[in-house]
């Protein structure tokens, strides 16, 4: 599930959404009132249950994306929606190097391009996009790893991952 050209997507389990307002996040580390969508390469970043802490890592021919067990089956059970919009409503957010921010943002309200959209099974997603998913124990070993690897990487949700091992 990626947004076509001319696209970005909000993915959401509320598949109700008729109309988006901005608003200041619960999560938000910067101030401003958003709606928040990502383009297609940052799409399978969310191919997750919304509050699912993971961590990502890839080069240029290699994505792995990791969970841990806890998570597993709420992963096989959600269901997840898209929402598709119009990008010219939308500004890149955040530094990313040479291919722009790490999301899309407005600053107005927006409506989607059509109705929620069901994302499907996301292990099959990750499957046919040949992104390896990884179950783990912790994230917190693997997350220390990527961090110091020089490679691109992400961690989304991470305050809702089992803290860090005691040893």
């Amino acid at each position: 599930m990626r947004p076509e050209p001319g696209q970005v997507l909000h993915f959401s389990e509320d598949p109700s959404i008729t109309r988006f307002v901005p608003h200041l996040a619960a999560t938000a580390r910067q101030p401003g009132e958003y709606v928040w969508a990502v383009d297609a390469r940052r799409s399978p970043g969310y191919w997750f249950p919304r509050r699912c802490p993971r961590v990502m890592t890839w080069t240029a021919t290699t994505r792995v994306h990791a969970i841990e067990y806890g998570w597993l089956e709420r992963m096989r059970t959600v269901e997840l929606y898209a929402y598709r919009f119009d990008a010219r409503a939308f500004t890149p957010f955040g530094e990313d190097g040479p291919g722009g921010g790490h999301a899309h943002v407005a600053t107005e309200p927006v409506v989607p391009l059509g109705p929620a959209e069901r994302v499907g099974d996301l292990f099959a997603l990750h499957e046919e996009a040949g992104i390896e998913l990884r179950l783990l124990a912790n994230l917190w070993p693997f997350c220390d790893e990527v961090t110091g690897s020089g490679q691109e990487f992400s961690g989304i949700r991470l305050r809702n991952a089992l803290p860090r091992s005691m040893e």
